[in-house]
């Protein structure tokens, strides 16, 4: 019996968690939308400014799979609409043709410096607000 109270509280603390990562990422949605971006997207453009921060760098799109919450296929079609739009590009790796570079356009890095703040101030306001106190 106190196996399953160890872990009801796990299981409340974990969903907890849940809903704080779902209600922050419909709010991200909600402050980015008018902008043409989803939570995503943002996520990606704001990987690639990390990984690739001067004009010009690149970031292998397998180094993205495991720093974004998403499938590698849903991954490449979610670059392939940044491509669309002109937000990234995409180049073949010369020293493995398997591998694919992605990188910021002008575009996309301008868009990405716009939206920066309203994502940072919806982390700001949820995650102050929301989080469940990790030491209890």
């Amino acid at each position: 019996m106190a196996a399953k109270t160890a872990g009801s509280g796990l299981e409340e603390r974990w969903r907890d968690i849940l809903s704080v990562h779902a209600r922050t990422m419909c709010e991200i949605d909600r402050a980015l939308h008018p902008h043409g971006l989803g939570a995503s997207d943002f996520e990606v453009l704001d990987i690639l400014a990390s990984e690739a921060p001067r004009a010009g760098d690149q970031c292998r799109v397998q180094n993205l799979v495991g720093r974004v919450h998403l499938s590698q296929s849903a991954l490449s079609r979610l670059i392939g609409r940044l491509e669309k739009e002109g937000l990234v590009e995409r180049s073949v790796c010369m020293e493995d043709r398997r591998g694919v570079w992605v990188a910021l356009t002008s575009k996309g890095r301008d868009l990405h410096t716009e939206v920066l703040p309203l994502q940072r101030a919806v982390l700001g306001r949820m995650l102050t607000r929301s989080l469940p106190d990790a030491r209890s």
